[in-house]
């Protein structure tokens, strides 16, 4: 397995939810672990959340913003060093999500923060991942992203297929490179998100979702795999939502 004490991960969406658990992860695996997030508040909270004698450090970046998160690049560049790990973690839904109600600035900003965000910090990841000749990115999708969900909306599932579109074709394209690409594709998870729906989960639903550090468990798999391995896709559900 791949050692990955001193390795550099940038977690985007990193401020809570499954991105700040990937990060928690990570640290406590010896990455030196940069979060990015679009808010202050969570951001300075995620920080005192750091396992054990670990560190994070953080920037405020608008991903759907390019001016910005090449400042968040050059900043991770000067101030950490050069990035080993991407993951892009950040993603948003609204709750009028059917064709019939959807306003059309809310199908934008889903789309722009779901699948332009993670270009945009990819296109800026990739050129020092290739420099050294190696890099993993990880990309959390959703299995919204493999068949279209009613409950995941219009704007979400058009989202995350071309999210996935994207990771898989930046794989194919970057292999040569020494870089690998993973799409994760989990159903339902406890986070904030699921209480954007119409009509917010329950306590008993949100119980029986996977929780966030199951999906970090797999990032930190697919993270120690030695380079010969590449995992493509993963798919993770609970048990009441069993992808065929």
């Amino acid at each position: 397995m791949a050692d990955l004490n001193g390795k550099i991960a940038l977690i985007i969406g990193g401020g809570g939810g499954i991105g700040l658990e990937i990060a928690k992860s990570l640290a406590e695996e010896g990455c030196k672990v940069a979060l990015a997030d679009y808010s202050e508040e969570l951001l300075k909270k995620a920080e005192k959340s750091a396992p054990g004698k670990t560190k994070f450090v953080w920037k405020i970046c608008d991903i759907t913003n390019r001016p910005q998160v090449a400042e968040l690049f050059k900043w991770l560049s000067d101030e950490v060093g050069s990035i080993d790990i991407l993951v892009n973690s950040a993603g948003i839904n609204v709750a009028n999500r059917a064709m019939a109600n959807v306003d059309p600035k809310d199908f934008d900003r889903v789309l722009a923060v779901n699948t332009i965000g993670p270009f945009n910090c990819m296109h800026a990841a990739l050129p020092e991942m290739r420099k050294k000749k190696s890099g993993l990115i990880i990309n959390i999708v959703s299995i919204s992203g493999k068949h279209n969900i009613k409950l995941g909306g219009l704007p979400y599932c058009v989202s995350k297929f071309a999210t996935g579109s994207l990771g898989n074709f930046t794989g194919i394209e970057e292999c040569e490179n020494g870089i690998r690409v993973t799409n994760i594709y989990p159903g339902e998870v406890n986070t904030p998100i699921v209480d954007k729906r119409p009509v917010p989960a329950t306590p008993e639903q949100k119980a029986a979702m996977l929780q966030p550090e199951d999906i970090a468990a797999c990032v930190v798999m697919v993270a120690k795999l030695p380079q010969r391995a590449i995992v493509t896709e993963l798919v993770i559900t609970p048990k009441h939502m069993m992808y065929p």
